[in-house]
């Protein structure tokens, strides 16, 4: 079963159930889904639609921030649960142990030892760990290898 059709099951459950946050945030990445087909005229494959499931989540940790700082406690716990709901779709998340492991073995697979070379680093391991990890925190890791002096 592909993910959208997993996505159209998943919304007509939640419809039955009344479940309506799950509903909600069903609908909203099917939304993405059917606007990025619209624009590009093509059918999403599973993986074109694990990024848009990722960029989700990224943009409801983003919204959190903002939330935190304007105290807002409801909107927190709602941006929270739509992304419990998106991790459903996504596959497993990676710990930063093993993230850190997969940066150690690209450093030394590219032979990278300096932060001038960050940029070659990401490029190299943002393929591996797509969608299973956010960007923002293997570039915390890989910066930290990186300006550590000796491992």
């Amino acid at each position: 079963m592909s993910l959208k059709d997993k996505l159209m099951e998943d919304l007509k459950t939640s419809m039955k159930n009344k479940d309506k946050l799950r509903k909600d945030t069903i609908t909203m990445v099917r939304a993405a889904i059917k606007q990025k087909e619209v624009d590009e005229r093509v059918e999403l494959t599973d993986e074109q639609v694990l990024e848009i499931l990722t960029k989700q989540v990224k943009e409801k940790k983003s919204s959190i921030e903002e939330f935190q700082k304007g105290n807002r406690q409801d909107l927190i716990d709602q941006a929270n649960s739509e992304i419990e709901i998106l991790l459903d779709y996504l596959p497993e998340q990676l710990t930063e142990e093993e993230l850190t492991e997969i940066v150690k073995v690209t450093m030394e697979e590219c032979n990278i030892s300096s932060p001038k070379e960050m940029g070659l680093l990401m490029k190299n391991i943002m393929p591996k760990i797509k969608g299973r990890a956010d960007g923002k925190m293997v570039s915390k890791i890989a910066q930290n290898l990186l300006t550590k002096p000796g491992d």
